[in-house]
């Protein structure tokens, strides 16, 4: 294994604001294969990210992990806005960083999500062709199917919290919150059986902010989003991560992003949509499979470099 350092970068990112990052480089001499990573809906870096940043930079990766805008200690306002096309810029802004940075081999260069960014994932790898790999686990990758597991009743109030907190934003008016993890039959974004053991397992314990909020209106940029569609059009290696009993990302479509991706691979980890993070059933051999796609085809990228320079 190979030590490594963490060290708190800032990376400019819109007009006017800034990603908060941590990135980790291994001891060894580089310049390293490098995984950016991000979280899901109302995620944070300190929310249980580090545990697959570590077990990665051991494996001889440099990891850049960063907050969105609007989002932990990255800038932007209103706070806990989720805007789905800021969220792709952030992971694109994220990736020219790192290629440009000289201790990264810019020829090696993984994404990888968790949970909603899945959605994100998708789309990058579609439209980035110069990526070595990406990796989506628990993913949502179809909104209007994401929005199907809410039952009608709770659809409907949601959507009205937050077609008022659009039209409160228009106006000028403060944003209205919804929390994101609360227990079944409670007024919120998740409310699955297993979401405030999620919640109870990814809190961070270092003081990192994390409000369980979001704001009502980035509801409304969900369900029209549908990157399952450019599955077909990857042309990395791509690793999909599906739980077998994932009660908030529909595994289905999950599942037929892998198998239309032309070089997509499905692991099916056990337990629910929270078993993939430290703690749960799965986490460990999770990690064994994540680390072995990395390397496998971080080794693929760096033989055919040299094969074409010789």
């Amino acid at each position: 294994m190979t030590s490594f350092t963490r060290e708190h970068v800032r990376i400019p990112a819109g007009a006017d604001t800034e990603l908060d990052c941590w990135l980790y480089l291994p001891s060894t001499p580089g310049p390293h294969p490098a995984v950016v990573m991000a979280h899901g809906i109302g995620g944070v870096k300190a929310a249980g990210l580090a545990p697959f940043a570590e077990v990665f930079a051991d494996n001889g990766f440099a990891v850049l992990v960063f907050d969105y805008r609007h989002w932990g200690r990255s800038g932007g306002t209103p706070r806990e806005l989720l805007s789905i096309r800021r969220q792709r810029e952030d992971y694109r802004t994220a990736l020219s960083w790192a290629r440009h940075h000289e201790s990264i081999d810019n020829d090696r260069l993984f994404i990888w999500g968790t949970s909603f960014a899945g959605m994100h994932i998708l789309d990058v790898a579609a439209n980035d062709p110069g990526l070595a790999g990406a990796i989506a686990q628990c993913p949502l990758v179809d909104g209007p199917a994401g929005m199907a597991k809410v039952p009608p009743a709770r659809a409907l109030r949601l959507t009205a919290t937050a077609v008022a907190d659009l039209f409160a934003g228009i106006a000028g008016k403060p944003p209205r919150y919804l929390p994101v993890s609360v227990g079944p039959g409670s007024h919120g974004v998740i409310a699955t059986n297993d979401a405030l053991d999620g919640l109870d397992r990814l809190t961070p314990a270092d003081g990192e902010p994390w409000p369980n909020r979001i704001t009502a209106r980035s509801l409304l940029d969900i369900a029209v989003h549908r990157p399952v569609l450019a599955a077909g059009r990857i042309r990395c290696p791509l690793l999909m991560v599906v739980a077998e009993t994932d009660s908030m990302a529909p595994t289905g479509p999950a599942a037929r992003a892998a198998s239309r991706a032309p070089r997509g691979e499905l692991y099916r980890s056990r337990g629910g949509h929270y078993d993939v993070y430290a703690g749960g059933l799965d986490h460990t051999d999770v990690l064994r499979v994540e680390v072995e796609f990395l390397s496998r085809h971080a080794g693929d990228r760096e033989r055919a470099g040299h094969a074409a320079e010789a």
